[in-house]
């Protein structure tokens, strides 16, 4: 260029800055990918490109902007504008939502509005407006869908409850994705079977699981005469030639416009009722599956002037489905290892309340996640009975079979009239063994890595001394109210849990109970929480209430998550023997005392009207008890009788020393003793005390001598 070139400055377009200025907008329009508008003052478009690609520009000049986008809010858009054109700033990126012509259902955009201003500048009436419009309906719906995803994530899987997981899958899908949900599953996966392979044979039963709705929904079948939805728990047959019936045979979810034109209303009644009375127009079933297995059927629909489904969204329903279909199997599969482990925890517990000589009993079984509680009555020998709680940590079917191990143990070690803590010392010595069986697992055994943890609380009473003596392995103490309602102060050193390294000593701890006296032996669970063993004490101090109703109350007042944790409740009401029904006598350490014995035996059973043949049979017991006593024991001896359900011997003297049964040969003249008694004997035995030992034997009574026995009995106010 020359410095004459140069210094003349740029060259002028050809054509002139106006011709100029028309290509630029011309161009603009129409290569922009964003929708532009020119409007007057009057709101009216004088120029226009494609707004929304697929519609033509001639149908929108002269128009209102609002008139040509048929807005939600055509007012508040109309001011928005107004603000706009009078100066007070453009408007950026607002939200609105419409319809077009051409496309069916609601649409958003997002619509900046410029001012343009005249040649005086800004301080000059405006030339019009400049509006850009971006349609971002499918932008949202995109949005939308991953929100709902998102959703069903977050509420699927937390639960490992079928009803709560269907429940939470409806809720994520209500209202931000469908009008109406529908979560139905294969009635017998509820009850614990496995889920049948596909295809679904037509007249399956599908029980509804959960169901949401909107509040438009609702308020339309409302106002169409339609009852509010309590259809939880309905059962339906699969009907044949239907949707539904085929997502199921196939497993493929379909979309399904609904109208009266449809066929298959007709073979579904029930169906299409609910179909007009929600007005619902757009149907997506989707099975729910897992690895070619049928759970159930998810049914969405959209209602009103919603926007109908759209193959995306049937893309986003499988999505969810199968995350659905995950959590209700992981569902399934806890609740049928639940039920199971339940089955064996109830099986393993006592089926009945067991009477007692001089205690009244009561117990409450809380079902629950906590498989592993259990509570025993056991009859001791001298009227004395065994009251044990106790539970093993955890959930499933080994925390069952741990507590079934330890209570088969404790009931054994029972019958050895050990003393309290003794038998909870042998009780950890046979859970230590247990630990030790499950560390020695392969690695590859899941059981292994699983911890153990249980504890115990063991308690006699003895109603002739009415002393209870408790001990205790890593559980919680019994709370006990007197017969005045007052509590009665029982503490008792806890020693170590069962699984545990601690080699701690267990220490009983012995009160004296007034009769009528209350012990509530109690698993941890029900005395977690705020003021948990006062609330009892409290409820077992109301008079006039039976154990039964007692156990009832303490239940009202427990917090929810007990109720679902599950626990164990064993109430005992203190008695005492009757005197008819007891005979004790002090003998002398003399050869001739097994004569005499027999004599007081025969004397006192014929009153208590005895049979015969139970009272020479206990003539003979007793002759052998009192001739072992005095040949081999020393002072002092006691023999006493006790009448109950069973007729009890006691012979005590003060040594020590523990006879043993011996099998006699054919040439032997003695040594034939403790084998007549153990034959004559349902039951025999020796306990150990400070004072010596007695032994003791048990014999069944025949049905009408026991009926008599029975109604003597003094328990804890008579009930029975």
């Amino acid at each position: 260029m020359s410095d004459a070139e140069h210094a003349a400055g740029p060259e002028t377009p050809r054509g002139g800055p106006d011709q100029l200025d028309e290509a630029l907008l011309a161009t603009l329009f129409a290569q922009s990918a964003v929708g532009l508008g020119v409007l007057d003052p009057q709101l009216r478009l004088v120029r226009a490109n494609s707004l929304v690609e697929g519609e033509e520009i001639g149908e929108y000049i002269g128009h209102r902007f609002t008139d040509a986008f048929r807005l939600d809010d055509p007012d508040g858009v109309e001011q928005l504008m107004k603000r706009v054109l009078a100066g007070e700033g453009p408007a950026r990126d607002r939200l609105v939502r419409g319809r077009l012509r051409r496309f069916p259902g609601d649409r958003e955009f997002l619509v900046s509005v410029y001012r343009l201003d005249g040649p005086g500048g800004p301080d000059t009436p405006a030339l019009g407006l400049l509006a850009a419009v971006v349609d971002v309906t499918e932008r949202q719906r995109a949005r939308a869908r991953n929100v709902t995803l998102a959703a069903v994530r977050d509420a699927v899987g937390g639960s490992l409850d079928v009803a709560v997981t269907c429940r939470s899958f409806a809720d994520a899908l209500v209202p931000g994705f469908a009008d109406l949900a529908v979560v139905e599953v294969v009635d017998d996966v509820l009850r614990g079977a496995d889920p049948p392979v596909g295809p679904l044979p037509p007249g399956t039963p599908l029980r509804r699981a959960a169901s949401g709705r909107c509040d438009a929904v609702r308020d339309a079948a409302e106002g169409e005469g339609g009852a509010r939805d309590r259809s939880a728990g309905v059962t339906r047959r699969l009907a044949a030639r239907t949707p539904y019936a085929l997502a199921t045979t196939d497993l493929r979810a379909r979309l399904v416009p609904l109208g009266p034109d449809n066929p298959w209303p007709a073979a579904d009644p029930d169906g299409a009722r609910a179909v007009a009375e929600t007005g619902a127009h757009s149907l997506i079933v989707v099975p729910l599956t897992l690895r070619g297995a049928v759970l159930g059927l998810a049914s969405l629909y959209r209602c009103g002037a919603a926007e109908p489904f759209d193959e995306d969204d049937v893309s986003l329903a499988v999505s969810a489905a199968t995350r659905a279909a995950l959590g209700i199997d992981n569902a399934r599969r806890y609740e049928r290892e639940h039920i199971i482990a339940s089955t064996v925890q109830r099986r393993l517990l006592p089926q009945a309340e067991r009477q007692q000589a001089a205690v009244d009993t009561a117990h409450v079984l809380l079902p629950g996640r906590d498989s592993g509680c259990w509570f025993d009555t056991i009859a001791l020998s001298g009227a004395r009975t065994a009251l044990v709680v106790g539970g093993v940590a955890g959930e499933g079917l080994q925390s069952a079979i741990a507590m079934g191990q330890l209570r088969t143990v404790i009931q054994a070690l029972a019958g050895l009239d050990l003393e309290p803590e003794e038998v909870l010392a042998r009780l950890k010595d046979t859970a230590d063994r247990l630990a030790d069986e499950r560390a020695a697992l392969p690695p590859a055994d899941a059981l292994r890595s699983e911890p153990l943890s249980a504890g115990c609380v063991y308690g006699v009473y003895d109603p002739f001394t009415r002393t209870c003596t408790v001990a205790r392995a890593g559980h919680p103490a019994p709370l006990i109210v007197g017969p005045d309602g007052r509590a009665v102060a029982l503490d008792v050193p806890e020693g170590p849990g069962l699984f545990t390294t601690d080699s701690a000593l267990f220490a009983p701890a012995t009160v004296t109970l007034e009769v009528g006296s209350l012990l509530a032996f109690c698993t941890a669970e029900l005395l977690s929480g705020d003021r948990a063993a006062e609330r009892i004490t409290e409820t077992l101090a109301r008079p006039g209430r039976s154990l039964q109703q007692l156990g009832d109350d303490i239940v009202y007042a427990l917090p929810d998550d007990t109720r679902s944790a599950g626990a164990a409740l064993l109430l005992a009401r203190t008695g005492t023997v009757s005197d008819h029904l007891v005979a004790t006598w002090d003998l002398a350490q003399d050869p001739t005392t097994p004569a005499t014995a027999r004599v007081l035996v025969r004397d006192r059973l014929q009153g208590w009207g005895l049979g015969e043949d139970t009272v020479e049979a206990t003539e003979l017991i007793v002759s052998e008890l009192v001739t072992n006593a005095v040949r081999y024991g020393t002072p002092p001896l006691r023999l006493r009788l006790l009448l109950d359900s069973t007729l009890t011997c006691e012979v005590h003297d003060g040594s020590p020393a523990s006879p043993h049964l011996r099998h006699a040969r054919t040439v032997d003249e003695g040594g034939r003793g403790l084998f007549i008694v153990s034959r004559l004997a349902s039951h025999w035995g020796a306990r150990h005390g400070p004072d010596g030992k007695v032994l003791w034997t048990e014999q069944d009574l025949p049905e009408d001598e026991r009926t008599g026995a029975e109604g003597g009995s003094n328990g804890a106010g008579g009930e029975r």
